[in-house]
C-alpha cells in the first residue's frame, strides 16, 4: 500500500513538477489534491518543455493514471485547453480522471476575484485573479458548483441562481459592475459537460481500491507549505491546504494509508506575490538568482522574489507535514558564488528565534541570521552521484539536511528529467 505525498516545503515554485515526473514512471496514479490553475509546474522531457497548470504532472508518464481529486477547483475552459495543447504535442491524455465532487470555477468567481483585488488596492493579497479564492469560499458557504452538477440542468440552474443572488448585489452596489445573467452562466457551464464526461469518475473509490491492490499512488500538492490557508503566512496564502493533511481530505484517503511524505526544497528561496519574506534579496545577488534560475512564475508570468535558503522555514515544513524526505532542487543555480549565506535563525526585537514565530506581526519583523558556507565554481549539471559533486557542494547539501530535519534523498542539478542525483529511492 505505497502512498506518497509530494509537496512544496517553501512558498511554492520549488520544482514539484520535476520531482513528480521523475517518480511518474514508478507510480500507477498521480493525484492533484488541492488548488487549481493558480499552480504551475514546469517539466522538461528531453528537449521538450511542458508547462502544466491544472493537470497532474504524471500525465506525461505513459502507464500512469493522472487524477484531479475532489479538493481541486477546476476551470473547465483552462482544463480543456491544457488537454488540447498536450494532445497536439502527441501526449495521450485519455487516462485522466476527474472527481465528480471537485468544484467548478465559474465565470462569476473569476470576476469577483479580479474586482475584489482592485478594490483592496494597497491591501491586496496578490492573488492570480483566476477565481480560486471565491470558488473555495462558495464551497465553504455551500453555494458551490461541482463537476457532477453539470449533468443535471435543474440543479445547476438552482445553484447558480443561489450563488448570484448575493454576488450580483455585491457587483452592482459595491463594485459598480453589471449583474451577471444566470442563463448565460448555465449555458456556458453546460457546454463543458459532454467534453468532460469521459473523465468524470468516483475518484475516492478508484484510489482506495488502487491502494488495496498495492498500486503506487502519488499525491501531488500545488503551491507550498507557507501558502497553506491554515499553516502558511496568513493572509498572504492560497485558499486550500497544500500541506500533507490536505492530501487526505482532497483525495479521500485515510492518513493511515500514507507511507511517505516528500518535501521539495529549492536550494535557495523564492516567493511570488505579497507577504513577508525574511531572506529576500534586493541586490545583485537577488537579481542573479532570478536570472540564472529563470525565476518567473509558470502560471502568473510574474518575476519571483528571490532570497537565500531559509532553514527556519524548512524545519517548520518538516514539522507540520511530518516529512520523511527532501528533494533538493536547483542546486546548479548556486554555482559560481564564492560564499553562500544560509538563514539559520531570525532576530525579532533583539532576540534570536530558532523556530518560525506563530505571530504574524513577529514574522513580519523577522530579520535573518546567516551562516556563510563556501561555494563552488565547477559545473555540476553532469553529476550522476553525490560523490560527483564538488566537496563544497556536498558540504552545502549536508548542512541543509542537518538544519532542515529530514534526509535529502534526491538533488536536482539541472532542469532536465535526467539531471537528478538520487541518493535514496523514494519507493
Amino acid at each position: 500500500m505505497p502512498a506518497l505525498v509530494l509537496l512544496g516545503a517553501q512558498w511554492g515554485d520549488e520544482g514539484k513538477g520535476k520531482a513528480t515526473d521523475l517518480l511518474g514512471g514508478s507510480v500507477d496514479y498521480v493525484v492533484r489534491y488541492q488548488g487549481g490553475n493558480n499552480a504551475g509546474h514546469t517539466v522538461v522531457v528531453g528537449d521538450q518543455k511542458y508547462a502544466l497548470h491544472l493537470l497532474p504532472s504524471g500525465i506525461l508518464s505513459p502507464g500512469c493514471t493522472p487524477v484531479i481529486g475532489n479538493g481541486v477547483v477546476v476551470d473547465p475552459s483552462v482544463l480543456l485547453s491544457e488537454l488540447s495543447g498536450l494532445n497536439e504535442r502527441g501526449v495521450d491524455t485519455s487516462k485522466l480522471l476527474i472527481s465528480g465532487n471537485a468544484h467548478i470555477i465559474t465565470p462569476y468567481n473569476v470576476t469577483v476575484d479580479k474586482v475584489t483585488e482592485r478594490f483592496l488596492g494597497k491591501r491586496k493579497i496578490g492573488t492570480t485573479g483566476r477565481g480560486i479564492g471565491p470558488t473555495y469560499a462558495d464551497k465553504i458557504n455551500r453555494v458551490g458548483i461541482r463537476v457532477q452538477d453539470l449533468y443535471d440542468e435543474s440543479i445547476l440552474t438552482q445553484k447558480v441562481e443561489a450563488a448570484l443572488d448575493v454576488k450580483n448585489q455585491l457587483l452592482t452596489k459595491l463594485y459598480n459592475r453589471r449583474a451577471i445573467a444566470v442563463d448565460q452562466v448555465v449555458e456556458e457551464l453546460l457546454g463543458y459537460a459532454e467534453k468532460l464526461a469521459p473523465f468524470v469518475a468516483d475518484t475516492v473509490l478508484v484510489l482506495n481500491q488502487a491502494l488495496e491492490d498495492d498500486k503506487v499512488v502519488l499525491f501531488e500538492g500545488g503551491q507550498g507549505t507557507l501558502l497553506d490557508i491554515d499553516h502558511g503566512t496568513y493572509p498572504f496564502v492560497t485558499s486550500s491546504n497544500p500541506t500533507a493533511g490536505g492530501a487526505c481530505t482532497g483525495a479521500g484517503v485515510g492518513p493511515t494509508k500514507i507511507s511517505r511524505v516528500i518535501g521539495i526544497l529549492k536550494a535557495y528561496t523564492t516567493r511570488v506575490g505579497a507577504g513577508p519574506f525574511p531572506t529576500e534579496l534586493f541586490d545583485e545577488d537577488g537579481e542573479a538568482l532570478r536570472r540564472i534560475g529563470h525565476e518567473r512564475g509558470v502560471t502568473t508570468g510574474r518575476d519571483r522574489r528571490c532570497g537565500w535558503f531559509d532553514a527556519v522555514i524548512a524545519r517548520y515544513a518538516t514539522r507540520v507535514n511530518g516529512l520523511t524526505d527532501f528533494f533538493l532542487t536547483k542546486l546548479d543555480v548556486l554555482t559560481g558564488w564564492e560564499q553562500i549565506p544560509v538563514c539559520v535563525a531570525y532576530e525579532i526585537d533583539g532576540k534570536r528565534v530558532e523556530e518560525l514565530p506563530y505571530s504574524q506581526s513577529d514574522f513580519h519583523h523577522a530579520k535573518p541570521i546567516y551562516e556563510t558556507l563556501p561555494g563552488w565554481s565547477e559545473d555540476i549539471t553532469s553529476a550522476k552521484s553525490f560523490s560527483d559533486l564538488p566537496k563544497n557542494a556536498q558540504a552545502y547539501v549536508k548542512a541543509l539536511e542537518e538544519m532542515s530535519g529530514a534526509p535529502i534523498s534526491a538533488i536536482g542539478v539541472g532542469p532536465g528529467r535526467d539531471e537528478t542525483i538520487e541518493i535514496n529511492s523514494f519507493i
